[in-house]
């Protein structure tokens, strides 16, 4: 490893630190940790086009030709960005939107870069013993599909506005209705066709 990537290296893992103990201090300030933002996640349709992206992503990691790619990756970076995408997004655009600063805005950065990179830059450097050289294209390919993936499970359908972005809303994470899918559709497609298309240029 060069010295430029040992600094890279480190500076990372003290910010995951300092906002992971953060977190570990004080969970009750995070939205994340709370019943609500889990309840969010498990309305049906976002369970079932993460369980599609997510084999899809796990099955064709052997056909890609790319090394960095395994079984392993596929399935946690898949699992991280499910877990953490929804919330990183819609806490990164109301801090930006409301001009505040604070810990969660700093946690919701760290698990953007950690579930989109740092932990797929550690598992490669455990597993091969170098750091690897994709480090730097998987964060740009890697983010689009994470910011993606959390502007996907934010879409909703409110009464009084029709479809929108559940972040969008003073009661951001409360549970869609029944039947929410049928009326974001065609706005949830875009998303899910940019996926797709990544997924699969990975086969060409």
């Amino acid at each position: 490893m060069t010295p430029a990537l040992w600094v890279y290296l480190a500076a990372w893992s003290i910010f995951c630190a300092v906002a992971f103990f953060g977190l570990l201090r004080s969970p009750q300030s995070y939205s994340i940790t709370r019943a609500a933002y889990w309840r969010f996640l498990r309305a049906p349709w976002k369970l079932a086009t993460f369980a599609v992206a997510a084999a899809g992503l796990i099955l064709i990691a052997p056909y890609t030709g790319d090394p960095t790619w395994d079984y392993a990756d596929a399935c946690f970076m898949a699992a991280l960005t499910f877990a953490t995408a929804p919330w990183s997004v819609g806490t990164l655009y109301r801090s930006i939107r409301h001009r505040q600063l604070s810990r969660q805005t700093m946690l919701a950065l760290c698990l953007w870069m950690f579930s989109a990179s740092w932990s797929y830059d550690l598992y490669l450097l455990l597993r091969d013993g170098h750091y690897p050289h994709t480090w730097l294209p998987n964060i740009f390919a890697s983010s689009m599909l994470y910011c993606s993936a959390g502007l996907l499970w934010n879409l909703d359908w409110r009464a009084q506005r029709g479809v929108t972005f559940s972040f969008l809303e003073p009661d951001w994470l409360a549970a869609s209705a029944d039947g929410t899918f049928r009326k974001i559709i065609w706005f949830a497609l875009p998303f899910m066709l940019l996926a797709a298309v990544a997924i699969l240029s990975f086969l060409v």
